[in-house]
């Protein structure tokens, strides 16, 4: 353990993904390693995006990373998939998802499957988040599995928790009302350049007064550096005592 965990602080990709292997599958070495690494937590900024299916997330996060990147910043990546009926696993695994990061030796991406959990997130997405964390990165992007107003679990892991909607997928709104829209601390309306877009932002803005609403297009980039600015305006406000 002491081996792994001197290899994890170096930076070595291999160990950190044996290490959140060992957490997944909720092996006593996991959590040990995990206690081991306590005094180097708390120092990323952890962002939660979350959303129904079809908002653009993962596209939204590739693009974000990117933004991040040109700042500098280290970035771990945490996507939570549907399970495989058959193994459990992720059904999308972290070598197609965001591919074009996989050769920046300043981004992590790993997939993680829901394994049949509620909230949106994996079991051991928290433990994970806290090793990346441990790992040294920047900030830790987690990407929940999309499936509605239960996801509101990655309001608990979060320090600012963006919420992507987009339009022409019914009436978004009421749909995510009743519990994720008080969760957000921005919003995020994708596919801004679609008929309805207009249309949408004002009906969030009529429910929000206080979180931020940006327009973007993430197939395109746009909006991006704009949704960033957003997000370190709500980390700091959460920050304050």
């Amino acid at each position: 353990m002491d081996d792994l965990k001197q290899l994890i602080i170096s930076g070595n990709r291999r160990a950190l993904g044996r290490a959140l292997t060992l957490l997944e599958n909720q092996r006593a070495a996991g959590r040990q390693l995990l206690s081991s690494l306590a005094p180097r937590i708390g120092r990323a900024m952890i962002i939660g995006i979350t959303g129904p299916p079809g908002a653009g997330k993962s596209t939204l996060v590739s693009e974000l990373t990117k933004v991040l990147r040109r700042g500098q910043k280290t970035v771990g990546v945490i996507a939570v998939d549907p399970s495989s009926p058959v193994t459990q696993g992720a059904i999308l695994g972290d070598r197609v998802r965001m591919a074009e990061h996989h050769e920046d030796p300043g981004v992590f991406i790993r997939s993680m499957a829901s394994r049949g959990q509620l909230g949106g997130v994996a079991e051991a997405t928290r433990e994970a988040v806290t090793l990346l964390d441990a790992a040294g990165f920047d900030v830790v992007l987690i990407e929940t599995v999309g499936v509605g107003q239960s996801e509101i679990e990655i309001a608990r892991l979060a320090d600012v928790t963006v919420l992507v909607l987009a339009p022409g997928f019914g009436d978004e709104v009421q749909m995510m009302k009743a519990g994720i829209m008080e969760i957000a601390d921005v919003f995020a309306i994708n596919k801004a350049d679609l008929p309805g877009a207009d249309r949408l932002i004002e009906r969030v803005r009529d429910e929000q007064h206080v979180a931020a609403v940006c327009r973007v297009v993430a197939t395109e980039g746009e909006g991006i550096e704009e949704l960033a600015a957003a997000i370190g305006s709500a980390y700091e406000r959460r920050r304050k005592p």
